[in-house]
Formats: C-alpha cells, structure tokens, sequence
C-alpha cells in the first residue's frame, strides 16, 4: 500500500555501513506483495516494485529486446507481457498441487529474488548472505518456498517475521508493539526483550490490496459511469490516501464512454482508508489483552507504525484514537523510513547472527 515512487530507486545512506565480513556481502530484504526493499552492506539500497514479465510472443520479445522485465518497467509494458506478481499476501502464489500458473509464479518470484540480489551490486568474489522478512504467520510451506527460491542467489540465507525485523532495526526489542502495513498484510508483532513466538504475531490481510478494491468497489456504485483500471486505482490512492478529519478534495479524472470526466473522490478515498484502522484496533487489543496485566499500558504506550501503509496522512492519529476509545489509551510513532524499515532491519539482523544460525544453500 505503499505511497512508492514512480520509479525504482536507489541510493546510498549517508551513514558509513558497517564493514562485512571478509568476502561477504550482507542483504536484508524485505520481500513485498507490492514492493521488494533491499538493503546491503555495502551501502546499497533499492525498492522495486514487485512484478516481473516475460514477452508474450515473438513480436514483444522483437520490440522490447529483452527476455524479462522488472518492477515499473514491467508495468509500463504489461500489455505485450505475461505479468506476475508472485506474491500475494506477502507469500508465495503456489500451491502442492504444482500447477502451470504456479510454476510462473515461481520463476518470477525467483527471477524477482536474483534481480533484487543483483541490484545490490555484490562483487563477483563475495558470498552474499541474505536475511529475508516473512509475513508474521507465514506457514511452514510458504517459508519453505522461500528458502527454495533463494538457492539460485544466495549463499546462506535466514528468514525472519517483518514486524520483528523491523522493531530489530529500530533497537526497540523491549514491550513494543509493531505494525507493519504492507500491500497484502498487516502484521502485528508483541515483542518483550525475547524472539517473538507466534502467539506474540498477527497477520492480517486487511492491508494495501483491500483497501484498493474497496476504494473499487466504492467508485463503482458512486460513480457508475467512471472506466478505470486496478492500476489506476491504486495510483489515485497512493497520491491521496488519507484518514485526516479534514482533507484536501481528491479530483481525478477518468474517462465515461472513452471521454476524461472529473470525479469528486474525497470521500470514497477516506472510506476506503479508514477501513484499515478497525482490524488493526483489534488485533493492537488481542495482543494487548493476552500479556502480563502489569506491563500492559507500557505496551499501549510504545505502539510503532511502519510499511508503506504507514504513509496515509493521518493514520497513526486515527489508530491513537481508536486505541484511546477501545483500549483506554495509546500512543502511536511512525519510523522515519518506512520503505526500508524491514530491509534495514534484516541487514541489522544478518551482521548480529552468529554463523550457526546461517542455512547453507550450496
């Protein structure tokens, strides 16, 4: 749900990374039904969206000169590609039954994975050790799947839950409550001074993808004449998406039988984000309520919001105040870089693990 850039980015953090081992490059990653978030310890850091295509046919392959495209590119050329976008919920689209539309979504997830790792620039000489975030109650088959992928690009590998990497890289490891808004879930993560265990974790799929299709299902019957695309939709959002008491009108224009028509989406637009904050309420209540009575308010009172969910204007308010009406109270933080909160977090992660705790993969 992420309020992304247009374009795949990269940068390198002011701060001086920490030196990795001889020989290895560590990567966190934060693998995303929407946006893949690498961080490196090299200094590297790149978000892409997460989509790759391949060439319907052979005009497409003459046209676009390559064999497979990634992130906005893949977007931009949807129509002449076979587009996957492996992930949905935050885990892998396949199932045991290994059909053909689960095998395309593997190799892109793998093609994603390699092209992920190969943007973070490692030399030809390094091993690269990947730590890689996971929704919070990913199953055992999921996480497998992931672990499958990652043999064709990594050395070692490690998976960690998303909202625990990314309360790791904020050092806030001690009664903290994470949110961790993504495209296809939100996870929640109790986290005491230990590793959190599941009945410390929620996963809710009340996320990014939800709130586009009832932002969809809205217009619809608001405005039954507007023609517009998921994509599209999801665009109007991520520029204007907000829960503030007072907002800027949202006017967009869509086209009504092929002529562009402006929409008032004001409304529809703060309906559809609203829609998030009750679940994410109660799963703040149920994680709350099932932990020892006397560090509960303190618990309350160190609620962190990440993801890239965590960029609709005036949602930590809003979760504060139904915190405050439900819960007796609440406070609510945003991490400053929520596109990179859990990339960040799993590099941390990969430089503290001692080796024992690495999978090795070739």
């Amino acid at each position: 749900m992420s309020q992304s850039p247009s374009e795949e980015s990269s940068t390198t953090p002011p701060a001086t990374p920490v030196s990795p081992s001889a020989g290895v490059l560590y990567v966190g990653i934060d693998l995303g039904t929407s946006r893949t978030s690498v961080a490196a310890s090299n200094g590297v850091r790149v978000t892409l969206a997460s989509y790759v295509g391949y060439p319907k046919d052979v005009v497409s392959k003459k046209l676009l000169q390559r064999d497979v495209l990634y992130g906005d590119d893949a977007i931009e050329h949807r129509l002449s590609l076979d587009l996957y976008r492996p992930l949905e919920h935050g885990v892998l689209k396949a199932s045991e039954e290994g059909s053909a539309e689960d095998a395309g979504n593997l190799r892109a997830a793998r093609d994603l994975l390699i092209e992920a790792i190969h943007r973070a620039r490692p030399r030809k000489d390094e091993l690269v050790y990947a730590v890689i975030g996971a929704p919070a109650q990913a199953s055992i088959t999921s996480k497998n799947a992931i672990v499958g992928i990652a043999r064709d690009c990594v050395d070692s590998v490690m998976l960690c839950s998303e909202p625990f990497a990314v309360a790791y890289g904020q050092d806030m490891l001690d009664d903290v409550l994470v949110i961790d808004i993504g495209a296809g879930t939100v996870d929640l993560c109790r986290m005491h001074g230990t590793m959190p265990e599941d009945t410390d974790q929620i996963t809710l799929e009340t996320a990014g993808d939800f709130v586009d299709g009832k932002l969809a299902e809205l217009v619809r019957e608001n405005h039954p004449g507007a023609q517009f695309s998921d994509r599209m939709l999801k665009d109007i959002k991520e520029r204007h998406s907000s829960v503030a008491e007072v907002m800027q009108p949202v006017l967009v224009t869509l086209p009504v039988a092929g002529k562009p028509t402006e929409f008032d989406m004001t409304a529809e637009i703060q309906a559809a984000s609203r829609a998030i904050v009750p679940p994410i309420v109660d799963g703040l209540g149920k994680l709350v309520g099932s932990f020892d009575p006397e560090f509960q308010e303190r618990l309350k009172g160190r609620v962190l919001l990440a993801g890239g969910g965590s960029q609709i204007k005036g949602l930590d308010l809003a979760i504060e105040r139904e915190m405050v009406e439900r819960l007796g109270g609440g406070k609510v933080s945003r991490i400053e870089e929520p596109l990179y909160g859990g990339a960040n977090g799993a590099l941390k992660i990969a430089h503290d693990m001692p080796e024992e705790f690495w999978e090795k993969l070739k």
